[in-house]
């Protein structure tokens, strides 16, 4: 489990293609300080899994569906990355609970700079619409940040100048995509209340997938 607070700020230093998935090999000094084989590590949002780490850099192998659901494929070798290592039990949860398992991508579609701020507008898949709201949480390539506007189609973020000088986001052009992971709590409420069609019965139970 994640936070959302970006740790630092890493490089791809060389990507594999293995066919049916890649092996990244990325630099982070500061995560990889004490990582071992299986430890993880969220890379724009994507939780990965440790194969190998020295000096610095560490390498983690990038399935299919993980390609296929975020923009990890579009890397390459000198784009950096926003790095963060799991919440320790007990930690501070300085953002909100993030899983590192990414619902779809965005494309950022505005950024209009202010004098302290910038704020930046990225498209929303329509199916991940409603889980996004005013005021609330949402991942965007690892970093927990508050909808400060949700639209149908779209929603906006206000970027401080920490976030911007820290992140990737203070990088991305308009045009770039963006990884997306909606508050899981939202989802949560969203099966517990039945709007997937199957109201919950007197008993509190779901009905299971043989039920159905």
């Amino acid at each position: 489990m994640f936070t959302g607070i970006v740790e630092e700020l890493g490089e791809v230093v060389a990507v594999e293609d293995l066919g049916d998935s890649s092996r990244f090999r990325l630099r982070g000094p500061l995560v990889t300080e004490g990582a071992r084989h299986g430890d993880s590590i969220a890379v724009n949002g994507v939780c990965l899994t440790v194969v190998d780490s020295t000096e610095g850099e560490f390498t983690a192998d990038v399935m299919a569906e993980t390609l296929h659901r975020s923009s990890l494929g579009a890397l390459a070798p000198g784009h950096r990355v926003n790095l963060e290592r799991p919440m320790a039990l007990g930690g501070r949860l300085g953002g909100h609970l993030v899983q590192g398992h990414v619902d779809g991508t965005g494309v950022i579609t505005d950024r209009a700079p202010g004098e302290h701020w910038e704020v930046v507008t990225v498209s929303l898949p329509e199916r991940l619409a409603r889980y996004v709201v005013e005021k609330g949480s949402v991942t965007v390539d690892g970093i927990s940040l508050t909808v400060v506007e949700a639209g149908a189609d779209h929603f906006s973020v206000s970027l401080i100048p920490t976030t911007l000088e820290l992140t990737t986001l203070g990088r991305k052009k308009v045009g770039d995509p963006v990884n997306l992971e909606v508050d899981v709590l939202a989802k949560y409420v969203e099966r517990l209340l039945g709007q997937g069609g199957h109201p919950v019965p007197a008993g509190g139970a779901l009905p299971t997938e043989g039920a159905r």
